[in-house]
Formats: structure tokens, sequence, C-alpha cells
């Protein structure tokens, strides 16, 4: 039975309605959390990168001691650098929930005139065929502190098991381009911390677990 959607709130259970049960109440809502994140790649190679998760385990920061693309007078056009972060998600069963993922990322540019810059970032739920992709240009001249966030619904629907862990891919990317730039200049942009959080949102009634 499709109910209306509910963001996960500790009284969220008590919108349901329990006529749809039978007279009897349903059981209280668990939530979508995070059991672990790492991250690897050319822009966060190993000890570059600290991880933090929120006690309540529905947060993490990722903070970055090497994360830079850059172009200059000695280096070829274009730089690329790029981190994936793998987070185990452990999904609540009895139920069917959807992920909302936020993340913000932050850093710092200088692009000379003529320059660009990227910053990329895509991500996928293991299970899902699907894939959501975001991208940010910053144009030449740009020269100060940066910041986009990210904000992406993830399907949990596999209301057969109860309680599973799944892999949340989230890979980013900084590049650099040099353009129409004079050769003597140097352009850079680096990411100094991602922050990102899970929200758990239920769709269906609850169900029994096989």
């Amino acid at each position: 039975m499709v109910l209306r959607a509910l963001a996960a709130t500790g009284v969220a259970t008590s919108l349901f309605g329990s006529a749809a049960f039978g007279g009897h109440p349903p059981p209280p809502p668990a939530r979508i959390v995070i059991e672990s994140v790492t991250a690897n790649g050319s822009g966060c190679p190993p000890g570059t990168a600290a991880v933090a998760i929120s006690p309540d385990q529905t947060t993490f920061t990722v903070t970055y001691s090497n994360y830079l693309a850059q172009v200059g007078p000695s280096s070829p056009p274009t730089d690329r650098k790029n981190c994936q972060l793998n987070l185990v998600l452990h999904v609540p069963g009895r139920r069917s929930t959807y992920a909302i993922v936020s993340a913000t990322y932050m850093g710092f540019a200088s692009l000379a005139p003529g320059a660009s810059g990227t910053q990329r970032a895509s991500y996928h739920l293991q299970g899902d065929a699907h894939t959501t992709n975001f991208t940010h240009h910053f144009p030449g001249g740009f020269n100060n502190d940066w910041q986009t966030t990210d904000t992406v619904h993830i399907a949990a629907r596999d209301v057969a098991r109860c309680g599973e862990d799944r892999n949340l891919t989230i890979n980013t990317e900084l590049q650099v381009d040099r353009g129409t730039s004079s050769p003597s200049a140097t352009s850079f942009m680096e990411m100094d911390s991602t922050d990102g959080s899970i929200q758990t949102v239920y769709h269906l009634a609850w169900k029994k677990c096989q």
C-alpha cells in the first residue's frame, strides 16, 4: 500500500493511521545510517584525507590536505584530480526507503583570465542502475573561496530483506584548463573539505521481512 512520503522523524509513524495495520501502530522508524566512509584517488592519496562521522551516523566530513588541480608554465594544458568516497550505508528493512543525499564541497581557486575550473561529482547506490551527475564551472579571473552543493534522491526499495549494508559511491573531480590564458600563468583549484548528510524518507507501509 503506497502512503504519502514522510521524512524520518521520531513522530513520523503517528501520521500513518492505525487502520492500515489492522488497528496496531507500526513499529518505530529506522534510519539509513552511515557505517563507514573511505577515500581514495589521485586527489586524496593515502594519508591526505581525514574522515569524521557524526555520533548519530547521518552526517560526515572529509577534510583534504592535497586535493589540487593545477596548470602552469611547465605543465600540460589540463590537469585533473579525483577522489572516490565509498560510504557503507545500513538500509533498514520492513519498508521502502529513499536516501536524500546532500553534499557540500568547499575550496579555493585562482584562475588566470582565459583559464577555467570545473568541479564534478557523481552518486551511485549499489543495486541501482542510475548514476546522478553534477557539474559546476568556474570562469577565468576567479580568485576566491568556492562552494557547491548537490542534492540527490537515491532509492533503496528492496523491502524483502531486513536491514542490509549497501555501498554509496561518490566520485568527485577537480579539473583546471589553461584555455587562452598566458602560457606563463599558473591556475589552480583545490578542495578543502566535503560535508555530507543522509536523510531518510519513507514511501511504503511496513511489510513483513523474509
